[in-house]
Protein backbone atom coordinates (compact mmCIF):
# COMPACT_ATOMS: atom_id res chain seq x y z
CA UNK A 1 0.00 0.00 0.00
CA UNK A 2 2.64 2.74 0.73
CA UNK A 3 4.29 1.75 -2.54
CA UNK A 4 1.44 2.76 -4.40
CA UNK A 5 0.80 5.52 -2.58
CA UNK A 6 4.44 6.85 -2.97
CA UNK A 7 3.98 6.04 -6.74
CA UNK A 8 0.96 7.87 -6.90
CA UNK A 9 2.11 11.38 -5.57
CA UNK A 10 5.21 10.52 -7.86
CA UNK A 11 2.72 10.67 -10.22
CA UNK A 12 0.86 13.60 -8.91
CA UNK A 13 4.07 15.73 -8.90
CA UNK A 14 5.34 15.05 -12.03
CA UNK A 15 1.83 16.11 -13.82
CA UNK A 16 1.94 19.13 -11.98
CA UNK A 17 5.42 20.21 -12.77
CA UNK A 18 5.30 19.04 -16.99
CA UNK A 19 1.83 21.21 -17.13
CA UNK A 20 3.35 24.73 -15.70
CA UNK A 21 6.33 24.33 -18.30
CA UNK A 22 6.11 27.00 -21.53
CA UNK A 23 8.40 25.85 -24.32
CA UNK A 24 10.46 28.83 -25.33
CA UNK A 25 11.49 28.88 -28.95
CA UNK A 26 14.95 28.15 -29.31
CA UNK A 27 17.41 30.18 -32.09
CA UNK A 28 20.90 28.04 -33.10
CA UNK A 29 20.64 26.32 -29.99
CA UNK A 30 19.87 29.71 -28.11
CA UNK A 31 16.30 29.97 -25.68
CA UNK A 32 14.39 32.71 -26.58
CA UNK A 33 13.39 33.43 -22.89
CA UNK A 34 16.79 34.54 -22.04
CA UNK A 35 17.26 37.99 -20.94
CA UNK A 36 17.90 40.36 -23.42
CA UNK A 37 21.78 41.67 -22.47
CA UNK A 38 22.37 37.62 -21.96
CA UNK A 39 20.91 36.82 -25.36
CA UNK A 40 23.53 39.34 -26.62
CA UNK A 41 26.11 38.48 -24.64
CA UNK A 42 25.85 34.60 -26.18
CA UNK A 43 25.88 35.83 -29.58
CA UNK A 44 28.85 38.10 -29.26
CA UNK A 45 30.56 34.34 -27.70
CA UNK A 46 29.95 33.19 -30.70
CA UNK A 47 32.15 35.73 -32.69
CA UNK A 48 28.91 38.53 -33.27
CA UNK A 49 29.58 42.19 -32.08
CA UNK A 50 26.98 44.86 -32.19
CA UNK A 51 26.98 47.17 -35.06
CA UNK A 52 26.10 50.66 -33.54
CA UNK A 53 25.48 52.11 -36.49
CA UNK A 54 22.42 50.43 -37.65
CA UNK A 55 21.03 50.08 -34.11
CA UNK A 56 18.73 52.10 -32.03
CA UNK A 57 19.78 54.72 -29.72
CA UNK A 58 17.83 53.25 -27.02
CA UNK A 59 18.63 49.31 -28.25
CA UNK A 60 15.21 48.25 -28.66
CA UNK A 61 16.69 47.15 -32.02
CA UNK A 62 20.04 45.81 -32.24
CA UNK A 63 22.08 44.85 -35.10
CA UNK A 64 24.77 42.05 -34.41
CA UNK A 65 27.69 41.21 -37.33
CA UNK A 66 30.05 38.56 -37.62
CA UNK A 67 32.03 38.57 -40.58
CA UNK A 68 32.64 34.70 -40.81
CA UNK A 69 28.31 34.33 -41.59
CA UNK A 70 26.55 35.59 -44.47
CA UNK A 71 24.26 37.02 -42.74
CA UNK A 72 23.32 39.76 -39.78
CA UNK A 73 20.93 39.32 -36.94
CA UNK A 74 18.32 41.62 -35.65
CA UNK A 75 17.14 41.45 -32.40
CA UNK A 76 14.10 43.50 -31.24
CA UNK A 77 13.37 44.03 -27.14
CA UNK A 78 10.26 45.00 -25.63
CA UNK A 79 10.86 45.52 -21.58
CA UNK A 80 14.35 43.55 -21.13
CA UNK A 81 12.70 40.60 -22.99
CA UNK A 82 13.43 39.58 -26.35
CA UNK A 83 10.80 39.34 -28.96
CA UNK A 84 12.38 38.48 -32.12
CA UNK A 85 15.35 37.50 -33.80
CA UNK A 86 15.72 38.10 -37.82
CA UNK A 87 18.62 37.03 -39.80
CA UNK A 88 18.91 38.93 -43.16
CA UNK A 89 21.21 37.13 -45.58
CA UNK A 90 23.41 39.18 -47.97
CA UNK A 91 23.27 37.35 -51.44
CA UNK A 92 24.60 38.71 -54.72
CA UNK A 93 22.07 36.75 -57.38
CA UNK A 94 18.58 35.58 -57.70
CA UNK A 95 19.01 32.55 -58.24
CA UNK A 96 21.37 31.60 -55.03
CA UNK A 97 18.46 33.20 -52.92
CA UNK A 98 16.12 31.10 -54.55
CA UNK A 99 18.07 28.00 -53.77
CA UNK A 100 19.13 28.76 -50.43
CA UNK A 101 15.42 29.65 -49.35
CA UNK A 102 14.48 26.42 -50.57
CA UNK A 103 17.49 24.58 -48.27
CA UNK A 104 16.41 26.92 -45.52
CA UNK A 105 12.58 25.91 -45.81
CA UNK A 106 13.69 22.02 -46.14
CA UNK A 107 15.82 21.99 -43.30
CA UNK A 108 13.17 23.58 -40.59
CA UNK A 109 10.34 21.32 -42.40
CA UNK A 110 12.73 18.45 -41.39
CA UNK A 111 13.75 19.78 -37.75
CA UNK A 112 10.11 20.76 -36.98
CA UNK A 113 8.43 18.01 -38.57
CA UNK A 114 6.09 20.09 -40.11
CA UNK A 115 4.55 21.70 -43.09
CA UNK A 116 4.52 25.68 -43.51
CA UNK A 117 2.08 27.57 -44.48
CA UNK A 118 3.03 29.52 -47.98
CA UNK A 119 0.98 32.29 -48.09
CA UNK A 120 2.79 33.40 -50.82
CA UNK A 121 4.68 31.17 -53.66
CA UNK A 122 6.33 32.52 -56.34
CA UNK A 123 9.18 32.19 -58.07
CA UNK A 124 10.73 35.90 -56.96
CA UNK A 125 8.65 35.94 -54.01
CA UNK A 126 8.20 33.42 -51.26
CA UNK A 127 6.82 32.83 -47.86
CA UNK A 128 6.95 30.00 -45.54
CA UNK A 129 5.60 30.08 -42.00
CA UNK A 130 6.50 27.46 -39.28
CA UNK A 131 4.56 27.32 -36.01
CA UNK A 132 7.08 25.69 -33.44
CA UNK A 133 6.85 24.74 -30.17
CA UNK A 134 6.82 28.47 -28.48
CA UNK A 135 6.94 30.98 -31.74
CA UNK A 136 7.00 30.96 -34.93
CA UNK A 137 9.57 31.30 -37.87
CA UNK A 138 9.05 32.86 -41.46
CA UNK A 139 11.24 32.20 -44.14
CA UNK A 140 10.70 35.20 -46.37
CA UNK A 141 12.66 35.73 -49.96
CA UNK A 142 12.14 39.00 -52.35
CA UNK A 143 14.30 38.97 -55.71
CA UNK A 144 13.44 42.12 -56.67
CA UNK A 145 16.75 44.51 -57.41
CA UNK A 146 18.10 43.25 -54.71
CA UNK A 147 17.88 39.89 -53.65
CA UNK A 148 16.93 39.19 -50.21
CA UNK A 149 16.09 36.17 -47.87
CA UNK A 150 15.04 36.81 -44.51
CA UNK A 151 14.59 34.44 -41.42
CA UNK A 152 12.45 35.95 -38.75
CA UNK A 153 11.43 33.72 -34.94
CA UNK A 154 9.08 35.64 -33.17
CA UNK A 155 7.59 34.12 -29.74
CA UNK A 156 4.22 33.49 -29.30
Amino acid sequence: MKKIFVAFVAFVALCACSNGEKKILEYRGLSMGLPFKTFCDSLAARGFAVDSAKSDSDFKTVVMINPEVKYHVVLAQKNDTLVAVQENYMMSTNDSTRQFWQTIRDQLEKDLGSWPNMPKHGDDHKIAKFEAEGGFITVTLENTYKPTLNVLYQLK
